[in-house]
């Protein structure tokens, strides 16, 4: 079985095109997991150069552009902004978008989830890869970043099993 028909995602949204988001964006459309990667980082000079990486598909103006429509969405923001960040796309997240995260901390995380994902959250698996570089930055984002590393699922009490797989899922392939 390919992991096409394993998990296919329509859209993956990025939100955070550096290292860590540009990495698995990357991974994942090598993989063929992924129609379409829609990125979105605050500053526009980093959403341009991972337009013209091929690390994401095209570049979204905003969260609610973002996440619209998303059936993955993937936090790869400091933990710092991800309180704003949740409350900012909730609105706009589908009713069945699984979300996730590539924070290395998790205590803050979901508390900011149950905060302000509301009904979203029971489809937020945070997880945890351990990888990274060097050097920070989508110019350094590499496919090959998660290729033969762990990643720490700690799924919460009420996530939905179908959230918890697509996220095991999308991991196992990178």
């Amino acid at each position: 079985m390919s992991t096409r028909e394993a998990a296919p995602m329509r859209k993956l949204a990025i939100i955070g095109c550096g290292l860590m988001g540009g990495s698995l964006a990357l991974a994942l459309k090598r993989a063929e997991m992924v129609d379409e990667v829609v990125g979105y980082s605050r500053n526009p000079q980093t959403r341009a150069l991972a337009c013209e990486l091929g690390v994401i598909d095209s570049a979204a103006p905003g969260l609610a552009q973002a996440v619209h429509g998303a059936d993955m969405v993937v936090l790869a923001t400091p933990v710092g902004a991800l309180a704003a960040t949740m409350a900012n796309m909730a609105p706009y997240l589908s009713r069945d978008a699984v979300i996730t995260d590539v924070g290395s901390t998790k205590s803050d995380v979901v508390a900011h989830a149950q905060a302000h994902l509301r009904d979203h959250v029971k489809r937020f698996v945070p997880s945890h890869p351990i990888a990274g570089k060097e050097h920070a930055g989508v110019a350094h984002a590499d496919a090959d970043l998660y290729e033969n590393r762990k990643v720490i699922l700690t799924p919460l009490p009420h996530n939905a099993l179908g959230a918890i797989a697509k996220v095991q899922a999308m991991w196992r392939v990178c």
